[in-house]
């Protein structure tokens, strides 16, 4: 049995086109919802009498709130990943997940026009980021899935759409706010936007089995594991009746070569392997290490995947989305999604696509644990920029300028530590535990993400 190698070509790029699209609206939810904190943030600023004479402010800590409730559905699912995928249907959860991501965007659209309580509003908004997130952490999972299937750059495809996402939302945010329309048309357009995002997106992946190329690499894929496990079945029957015919003729008898008589199940004697087993099917046949053997020769970069994700979210966006410019007048409408949200999210994927040029340091040098952990300088830095309502610490970066630089060194150093994390920890292993590896490695960086998030409460108390 011989397996084609002649595979299509993807005209148009239109398979890299549809995983692009795929990884941007796996992000969407996220990057939608934590761009749009300033108009949650003006639904809920009100205030409340206290002894009918004190005006006392309302804190709903929005921010830590949504960004808490935004990556604990990534821990989780990634826990239940061996759980629920294997027993839901690739198309039920792609395609499902991103037909109740819609739903809920639609939910958000509306709330927009519909007056409602704060208290309320806010108890209505963190359970839909919460289920949001969770659908959009299945499709996450699923999509990585897919994309594993075809060639290596289409996994490089999927991730810088998913680079992108947050450059999309703050673009779109930039605009609504540029619009002349009032601030309740503006948010309602904001959120149609990504209802038509995830439309495209849904629409990309109903076109994806369709097309030629990436037909041969799903197909080639079922195929090869049933023929695989096909062939294995025989051989493995093959050698089990050779046994048994050996034990019911009695015990062996040693011949001689003169007598020309061969021993039936000699174990001197090697079985020719199958032709349809390639070297890499035999190192798929190999036992994988155990995850305790794997984790201990990947620990480095699973402690910096998280790291750096834990130093990320403690203050991204929960303290820098506070910070307020230093020249008020109409640049103060643009400055929170300029200098917070598009430097980051631009450097972000732009730390994340130099990883194809430099990657430095190797990853055997002691010298990558450590920038690593010097990245929790930025934490403090951040923290003494102009962020409002301030209960402790002092201002000593008021200028814009500095607060912009920060923010660029910030995001360009997490995007690109973490890129080259993911892609060492494989290095280190392996072939046979390369999946291993990538599922232990998706593990820490949900957990670094989620220890942010939790940390990002105190900090944020602490300014």
């Amino acid at each position: 049995m011989k397996e084609r190698t002649d595979a299509p070509q993807d005209r148009g790029c239109l398979v890299g086109i549809c995983f692009f699209i795929l990884g941007l609206g796996t992000l969407l939810p996220w990057n939608f919802f934590m761009t749009a904190s300033l108009y949650f943030q003006a639904r809920l600023n009100t205030t409340e009498w206290s002894n009918s004479t004190t005006v006392v402010p309302k804190e709903y800590y929005f921010n830590n709130w949504m960004t808490l409730l935004s990556q604990l559905p990534l821990l989780l699912f990634t826990l239940l990943n061996s759980f629920l995928y294997h027993r839901i249907s690739e198309a039920v959860r792609i395609a499902g997940s991103l037909v109740f991501i819609l739903l809920l965007f639609i939910l958000t659209a509306v709330i927009v026009k519909v007056p409602m309580e704060e208290d309320r509003f806010f108890s209505v908004t963190m359970a839909t980021i919460w289920f949001i997130n969770s659908f959009g952490a299945v499709l996450q999972g699923s999509c990585f899935g897919l994309v594993g299937l075809l060639p290596q750059k289409y996994s490089t495809v999927f991730m810088s759409g998913q680079g992108l996402a947050g450059t999309f939302a703050a673009i779109a945010m930039l605009l609504a706010i540029a619009s002349d329309a009032d601030s309740e048309t503006a948010a309602l357009g904001y959120f149609i936007t990504p209802c038509v995002g995830t439309l495209v997106t849904l629409g990309s992946y109903v076109l994806l089995p369709r097309l030629e190329f990436a037909q041969h690499y799903l197909n080639k894929s079922v195929k090869y594991e049933a023929g695989a496990t096909d062939e294995l079945l025989k051989e493995s029957s093959t050698v089990e009746n050779g046994k048994l015919n050996g034990h019911a003729n009695g015990t062996a008898t040693s011949s001689s070569p003169e007598g020309g008589a061969e021993v039936e199940g000699d174990p001197g004697t090697e079985r020719p392997k199958p032709a349809f087993l390639s070297l890499e099917q035999e190192e798929k046949g190999q036992a994988k290490a155990s995850v305790v053997e794997v984790f201990k020769k990947i620990w480095v970069m699973a402690f910096c995947v998280t790291f750096v994700f834990t130093v990320t979210l403690s203050v991204f966006p929960a303290v820098t989305v506070d910070v307020r410019t230093s020249f008020p007048g109409k640049w103060e409408r643009f400055f929170i999604s300029v200098c917070c949200f598009l430097i980051f999210n631009l450097n972000d994927w732009f730390g994340r696509t130099v990883t194809t040029f430099i990657c430095w340091p190797a990853k055997e040098s002691r010298l990558f644990p450590l920038l690593v952990v010097c990245r929790v300088v930025f934490v403090p830095l951040l923290m003494l920029c102009n962020v409002q309502n301030r209960s402790f610490l002092p201002v000593f970066f008021s200028h814009d300028a500095a607060f912009a630089t920060i923010m660029t060194l910030f995001s360009l150093s997490s995007g690109y530590f973490v890129c080259l994390s993911m892609s060492y920890a494989p290095q280190l292993v392996d072939k046979k535990d390369g999946e291993t590896a990538g599922a232990l490695m998706t593990f820490f960086l949900a957990l670094g993400l989620s220890i942010g998030a939790a940390l990002s409460f105190p900090l944020r108390a602490l300014v």
